[in-house]
């Protein structure tokens, strides 16, 4: 059985000609939005969404990638993607995967520590950003803290043990409390 990772969730369509706004889950749009990729998707049983769409153009518009699909002619439907999650298949990502690359589901649920293996809390998610990830960590405290995504302060990623060792500077932690 293989898996599919998600590499970015529709928004609102823009324009006329069938152009979706997407939230990216991939720290490789570039090469991952090129013409001709095919995408399974996941949306509510019966929406009439396609079970896998192609991609027939990409474009950054003002920071926000801008999606158009072979199988989607119009506004009409564009509209109808809105909320759907697209997808590649996990032996595929694997086969182009950097070895320093995460993605947003490997990463949620994953036991903050510093450096000291002290308890810092959970990764509750990624934010991509234009010049640097930040990861979102629920605090012990209940607080909530964004940690930029750098190996300066990221020190160590281990998926498969369940845990991120981090050393941010004095007062990152603090900020979140504020």
């Amino acid at each position: 059985m293989t898996t599919d990772r998600l590499i970015a969730r529709i928004g609102k369509p823009h324009g006329t000609r069938g152009e979706v706004t997407v939230q990216v889950h991939t720290d490789d749009p570039e090469s991952r939005f090129a013409p001709g990729a095919v995408f399974t998707t996941q949306a509510p049983t019966g929406s009439g969404v396609p079970r896998a769409l192609t991609l027939a153009a990409a474009r950054l518009h003002r920071d926000i990638w801008l999606l158009q699909f072979e199988e989607i002619p119009d506004r009409t439907g564009a509209e109808g993607l809105r909320g759907t999650t697209l997808h590649l298949d996990e032996e595929q990502v694997a086969a182009e995967a950097d070895e320093e690359s995460w993605y947003e589901d490997e990463l949620v649920g994953l036991t903050a520590y510093d450096p000291a293996g002290g308890r810092l809390g959970e990764v509750t998610g990624l934010v991509t950003g234009a010049a640097q990830d930040l990861l979102v960590v629920g605090l012990e405290d209940g607080a909530e803290a964004m940690v930029p995504f750098v190996a300066a302060i990221v020190l160590e990623v281990d998926v498969e043990g369940g845990r991120v060792v981090m050393d941010p500077p004095p007062g990152l932690l603090d900020l979140a409390r504020e």
